[in-house]
């Protein structure tokens, strides 16, 4: 009774295991992308363009740009190309950790600090 048990679960957990999201990144390099989350407790809302080497921010009817550097296909640096204050002039790290047929979940940080946050773009393009 307790062997037929302990296979079953073994077999599960080994399943479970192998398990992979789906990793699309080259697919989200390029676009023009939507990402939505709550500042002071409001949502807000910023619109930007990947293109090559180049990513322009739209923020509260404020354009932005940043260069772009791909570490893979699915890890890059952001660093803003005319920064106004010190805090703008950290590179973040991007990361996108699972992908679907319109959208990325990824996890980004300011370079040189752990703590992370995450976020999903949605492709509008």
């Amino acid at each position: 009774m307790i062997r037929p048990l302990l296979l079953s679960l073994f077999g599960f957990f080994t399943l479970i295991s192998c398990y992979q999201p789906e990793r699309n990144c080259k697919k989200f390099k390029n676009g023009k992308f939507s990402f939505t989350t709550e500042i002071n407790g409001e949502e807000k809302t910023t619109i930007f363009e990947r293109f090559g080497e180049l990513e322009i921010d739209y923020f509260e009817g404020k354009a932005d740009s940043a260069n772009i550097r791909w570490i893979n296909d699915c890890e890059y640096i952001v660093k803003k190309l005319n920064p106004k204050n010190m805090a703008e002039e950290k590179p973040i790290h991007m990361k996108i950790l699972s992908t679907t047929d319109n959208s990325y979940t990824f996890e980004y940080n300011i370079v040189g600090q752990s703590r992370k946050s995450k976020g999903v773009a949605i492709k509008t393009d």
